[in-house]
């Protein structure tokens, strides 16, 4: 699935879109590419001589990573986050890294979903948490 696509089903756009590509998709399981460029808003500030993404970006990409899977079902959902949990970020994302992001749906009750992300650069992993969201009609 390509950035028209994802467009088409999430209400993101830019310069806050932070999913590039589906590289795979089912009703329970999502995996994503975001590639981190160097004219990314947030490099301008976030540690301008010292380029870093910001762990509560990385967070926002895998949540917007589970909307696509969780909304390709649902469209003109908004998600909304509810709560973030186990959050944990393991090493740095700069510019020129490609950020892959597997996303799995843990549970699912009354328009309140909970799913697990994991955020990869190479085989290293980056960031991963438990986000709780529910979905907007």
């Amino acid at each position: 699935m390509d950035i028209e696509a994802i467009k088409r089903i999430l209400p993101h756009r830019e310069p806050f879109l932070f999913v590039d590509e589906v590289l795979e998709i089912s009703e329970e399981r999502i995996v994503t590419k975001r590639e981190i460029r160097r004219e990314d808003f947030f490099f301008a500030g976030h540690f301008p001589e010292e380029p870093i993404m910001p762990g509560v970006l990385m967070i926002e990409a895998l949540a917007q990573s589970g909307a696509v899977m969780l909304l390709q079902n649902n469209p003109g959902a908004i998600p909304l986050f509810m709560g973030i949990d186990r959050a944990r970020f393991r090493k740095i994302v700069r510019p020129g890294d490609c950020l892959v992001m597997e996303v799995k749906l843990l549970q699912s009750r009354a328009g309140v979903v909970k799913i697990s992300g994991i955020a990869r650069v190479g085989d290293s992993v980056v960031c991963e948490a438990t986000i709780i969201a529910g979905l907007k009609k």
